[in-house]
């Protein structure tokens, strides 16, 4: 037999100061998936919000203490598409001309996978033992879906969870209007925006909505929550893993 996977989890800004609950699901769907798992103590953030505001010296900064926190791991796995993204495709850019470090920030790249995909695409898990009876939507996040290429993998797994209906939005790939620092640069836009994902959501009936990135949960939630609507919020990995039971995203806040 080959030894289990040691898998680097990174929880990620956002689920360590407003949602732990989907950490604890990803190591839960990853250790039962064979995998062993570590959480680095020493990790930090992945650096998109400076990527992104074109603070290119912090965000480097941030990235060697991301290589340094998950070196000597076979995968580092994140429960977001977008902060996987950040490392797979952004990283490499950072270090383009340094090749010294390029070497290895390639290959920490190269080893870095969305939760969901790594589960589906590289440790063949076709299904998972949880229930959640509720007709359910699912938001595709746009780094998951076009820097991830991650689309089909959620919806193989809740195929399978017993009691749950997925019920399909009219455009489920349209941004709901986060976008990290879009959201602060351009207010109005990205409320129009997830006020159309709002009533998408309300168009199909379900009683829980669904992503892989907690940055698009979190406005969606927040949105729902001042719209009135009974619409509960999860990390998908919280229903693959049967630890949807405790409040949704936005209860009790």
């Amino acid at each position: 037999m080959s030894a289990a996977p040691r898998v680097g989890l990174f929880v990620t800004c956002l689920a360590d100061l407003f949602r732990p609950e989907t950490g604890f699901a990803a190591v839960k769907l990853l250790e039962e998936a064979g995998c062993t798992v570590e959480v680095p103590p020493d990790q930090t953030c992945c650096g998109q919000p400076a990527y992104n505001s074109g603070d290119r010296a912090s965000a480097r900064t941030l990235a060697l203490a991301v290589l340094r926190a998950f070196s000597g791991y076979d995968y580092v796995v994140v429960p977001s598409g977008s902060c996987a993204a950040m490392i797979r495709h952004h990283y490499p850019a950072l270090f383009a001309d340094d090749p010294d470090l390029l070497p290895r920030i390639g290959a920490l790249a190269e080893r870095t996978w969305e939760l969901v995909s790594f589960l589906t695409d590289v440790m063949g898990v076709d299904r998972v033992a949880a229930q959640y009876p509720d007709r359910v939507t699912y938001h595709d996040s746009c780094s998951g879906l076009r820097e991830m290429g991650v689309r089909e993998q959620p919806r193989r797994l809740l195929a399978g969870i017993a009691g749950l209906e997925l019920a399909e939005l009219a455009n489920p790939e349209e941004c709901c209007g986060f976008g990290g620092t879009f959201c602060v640069k351009y207010a109005e836009i990205s409320e129009r925006m997830v006020d159309d994902k709002v009533a998408a959501i309300a168009a199909t009936g379900a009683g829980t909505v669904l992503a892989g990135d907690l940055g698009c949960l979190l406005n969606i939630a927040g949105r729902l929550k001042r719209k009135g609507s009974p619409v509960r919020v999860r990390h998908v990995a919280e229903v693959l893993a049967g630890m949807a039971d405790g409040p949704a995203i936005g209860e009790g806040d």
